[in-house]
């Protein structure tokens, strides 16, 4: 399923106040994204949903147990909540299908013909199982990109992190990971999103957070964020990223 409860998020890197005391609800089968200007906490916030960043306060709940549970432990976490990075962060060294089938077999004990089974089943459905053999060099920003999103469905995660995934990416490719990311909200999965593509937030969010400082300052449906936000910061904000008749 998986809901997300935060309740009182609080993170400081040294005394810089990072995340100030964040509550969020994330329903089953959402998008959210996540959006605000850099260094406003969107992916701290995003890392400490599967503890890539231990907070300093408050609690994260997925299906009502704690992320920091027992009962899930470390590999156990991440392989319910997958997350994906802006910079693919693949091994050079390794083909498609290596990358794939590394963590399962050598984390989680999966027999490689398993795992290779696997990782046939999922490039397949992101339209990359021609390229199982190739190393990531060989492949355009796009194609790496859905390998990273492949890779972290390995697992078949309950939920799905998204950390500025366009970023890196030339614009004429952006089109092909929102096409990746729009199938995987068609299957129900949970995502989280962190973006600074406004254009990408409309087009897949079932809702949209707009930080400032730490703290969520507004959020509701992506067509009241961008026609009718309510506060003067988001307000700002918006008036100076969205092109003209974007909005």
């Amino acid at each position: 399923m998986s809901e997300i409860a935060i309740r009182g998020l609080t993170k400081y890197f040294g005394t810089n106040l990072v995340l100030d005391r964040v509550d969020l609800d994330i329903k089953a089968h959402q998008v959210v994204c996540l959006i605000g200007a850099s260094g406003s906490g969107k992916s701290t916030l995003l890392r400490c949903i599967n503890r890539l960043v231990e907070p300093d306060a408050g609690t994260i709940t997925l299906d009502g147990v704690a992320n920091d549970a027992p009962q899930f432990g470390r590999t156990g976490l991440q392989s319910k909540v997958g997350i994906v990075f802006q910079s693919y962060n693949l091994f050079p060294h390794l083909t498609v299908l290596a990358n794939l089938t590394l963590a399962p077999c050598k984390v989680r004990g999966m027999p490689r013909r398993d795992a290779e089974a696997r990782a046939h089943e999922v490039l397949a459905r992101f339209g990359m199982e021609r390229f199982a053999r190739t190393y990531p060099e060989q492949l355009s920003g796009g194609q790496q990109q859905r390998v990273a999103i492949a890779r972290a469905m390995m697992t078949t995660p309950d939920v799905l992190l998204l950390d500025e995934v366009t970023a890196a990416l030339d614009p004429e490719l952006v089109g092909e990971v929102l096409a990746i990311i729009r199938d995987l909200k068609t299957r129900g999965l949970t995502m989280v999103i962190v973006t600074h593509e406004m254009g990408f937030a409309q087009a897949v969010a079932d809702r949209v957070c707009f930080l400032s400082g730490g703290r969520i300052i507004e959020e509701g449906p992506p067509e009241a964020i961008f026609t009718r936000p309510l506060h003067p910061t988001t307000q700002g904000f918006l008036a100076r990223v969205l092109e003209p008749g974007q909005s």
